[in-house]
């Protein structure tokens, strides 16, 4: 019997005890503290100390032989009372402390932090209610949806991933809390009672306490029924916090979910492994002086161009904004082709293109140095199936490249593709590390910007026939824009139509929206300009010659106040 079903079935024992019920409520109380306690003995009380607390106070002929499990008796949030069983038990007795004092001992497993998430930590707990840590991904759901099966499947997901019962011990030395049981968060919302807007908006400054398990949480908000009939449909807010899960890893738990849902709202099995354990067993294992030999010398020079705009006035503006392009399908095409003939990739243009526009900021006159970050998935490491791995293994990193107007822009390709290959040894390296590893000073700013090139996985085929043959149809979740800790982040994601959609979301105290359109629409621009360049002999200087008649975008100095260099 797994650990998990011996304390599902605990729980039920102590409500449902038969011929004891005032001992076993007296129990529950003495030993538990009532119902706040139970989750908390369900979370993190091993079984084996839980049965011998219960033989050490109960007489040894009130003890079951088998504990059976109650399914239908429901664990309820804090002060709520209304099932008859668990009634009884919220009241906890007066002498309940010394007990609680006691259990407060029987600590959950728990890991070492990442290096990442150990230089995040502190800037994630100083923003908790600014969003600026949380992700959110939304979509439709067309088709019949049962909230009990649709809550039942993440709570089977739950189940069988650590990292989504994951909490941070924030103290000296901070480290990951794996609990036993957390419950998922699903709150569905009737047609018309809430703007999903706002809700989005609302449920990003809500945020997350680290300190407590239960890192990703959903709503479900139901259109308004179709005119003329047709399939129901409802809108699904995923929102989780970026220390503890990276985009990819979310679409993993999603086909988790989906599995689970077409199979009645449970997976079969115990916890999947690998998981953040073995992650950070495989961590604890590298040698760091490989990568403290490459990061001392590839990380950006402090005399690199790193400023995405020129020297401009205060913005007078806060908070975050977000600016849009889009290459139709029939550009990105050429874009995808052209950079195949180079022996490059979209995601390798557009490193390019952000080059040209660093380099043509800086106004400077011959070959010049140009930093900037680039998002990587962190999953080449040689660990067995981390591709369906959960966590934060997605990382920034900085690159490097020497930009020089005389030299072909094939030259440019190739510098960034061969830095890439190199970087990818190294890729669970973090910025504080590498800022260490290159004689920074702490708090120096490495980059000013971050490049991502949304990797989404291939959804499954054998899913979405599945989903089908029960009516249901899912669309592909879009990212909502998450505010950035840098100056601007530029996101680039294919579409549905096969096109290239760009996002540039940007801090308004540094970029006003004015200029963070002016930067994206010349990024866009020059991705369409290159294919139609004189094939090799094209040079950075022809490439930026397309921009001639349009201004650089203007970026204010960072304030005071806010140059933390937080990196992400």
């Amino acid at each position: 019997m797994s650990d998990r079903a011996e304390l599902g079935e605990v729980r039920a024992a102590l409500v449902s005890l038969p011929g004891v019920r005032d001992a076993a409520v007296h129990v529950a109380r003495h030993a538990l503290g009532g119902l706040r306690i139970i989750a908390h003995v369900v979370t993190r009380t091993p079984p084996v100390e839980l049965r011998a607390a219960l033989r050490a106070r109960l007489p040894s002929h009130l003890v079951p032989a088998r504990l059976h499990r109650v399914p239908h008796i429901p664990l309820l949030p804090d002060g709520q009372t209304d099932h008859p069983t668990l009634a009884a038990l919220t009241a906890p007795e007066p002498d309940a402390a010394p007990v609680l004092a006691e259990e407060s001992r029987w600590a959950a497993a728990s890991v070492p932090v990442t290096p990442q998430q150990r230089a995040l930590l502190p800037h994630a707990l100083a923003h908790r209610t600014t969003g600026r840590w949380v992700q959110q991904l939304h979509w439709r759901w067309r088709g019949p949806l049962d909230t009990g099966r649709f809550t039942a499947a993440w709570q089977s997901v739950f189940a069988h991933e650590s990292v989504l019962r994951a909490a941070f011990d924030t103290g000296s030395g901070p480290r990951l809390v794996l609990h036993e049981h957390v419950r998922a968060e699903v709150i569905r919302h009737p047609a018309g009672s809430v703007d999903f807007d706002q809700l989005m908006e609302r449920d990003r400054l809500r945020g997350f306490d680290l300190r407590c398990p239960g890192l990703l949480r959903l709503h479900l908000v139901d259109d308004p029924a179709p005119h003329g009939g047709g399939p129901p449909s409802v809108r699904i807010l995923l929102t989780f916090h970026t220390l503890a899960l990276d985009d990819f890893s979310v679409a993993v738990l999603l086909e988790e979910f989906y599995r689970a849902y077409l199979a009645g709202g449970r997976l079969p099995g115990g916890e999947r492994r690998p998981d953040c354990r073995d992650y950070a067993r495989w961590l604890a294992g590298q040698d760091t002086a490989p990568a403290r030999d490459f990061w001392s010398s590839a990380a950006p020079d402090p005399a690199a161009l790193i400023r995405p705009g020129i020297a401009g006035p205060a913005t007078h503006m806060t908070g975050y904004g977000r600016a849009e392009a889009r290459l139709g399908a029939a550009a990105a095409g050429r874009l995808r082709t052209w950079a195949a003939s180079h022996a490059s990739t979209e995601a390798g243009a557009l490193q390019a293109v952000w080059a040209l526009l660093l380099y043509r900021a800086a106004a400077t006159a011959g070959p010049a140095l140009v930093g900037f970050g680039v998002s990587v998935l962190g999953r080449g490491v040689a660990l067995d199936f981390v591709q369906r791995l959960p966590g934060l293994l997605a990382n920034s990193l900085p690159m490097t490249v020497r930009v020089d107007p005389d030299a072909p822009l094939a030259r440019l390709l190739a510098d960034l593709r061969e830095l890439a290959l190199e970087m990818a040894a190294y890729e669970w390296v973090s910025l504080e590390q590498i800022g260490a590893f290159s004689g920074r000073r702490a708090g120096d700013e490495l980059i000013d910007s971050l490049v991502v090139f949304e990797h989404r996985r291939r959804g499954s085929a054998t899913l979405r026939s599945a989903l089908a043959a029960q009516g249901i149809s899912v669309e592909p979740p879009r990212p909502a824009g998450t505010p950035t800790v840098f100056p601007v982040t530029l996101q680039a994601r294919r579409d549905a139509d096969d096109g290239l959609h760009l996002t540039a979301v940007h801090d308004r105290a540094r970029l006003a929206d004015a200029d963070a359109a002016r930067l994206l629409g010349q990024c866009a621009r020059l991705l369409r300009e290159l294919p139609h360049l004189a094939g090799g002999a094209a040079t950075v200087s022809d490439a930026l010659a397309a921009l001639a008649d349009e201004p650089p975008a203007a970026m204010a100095c960072a304030p005071a106040a806010t140059a933390t260099g937080a990196p992400t």
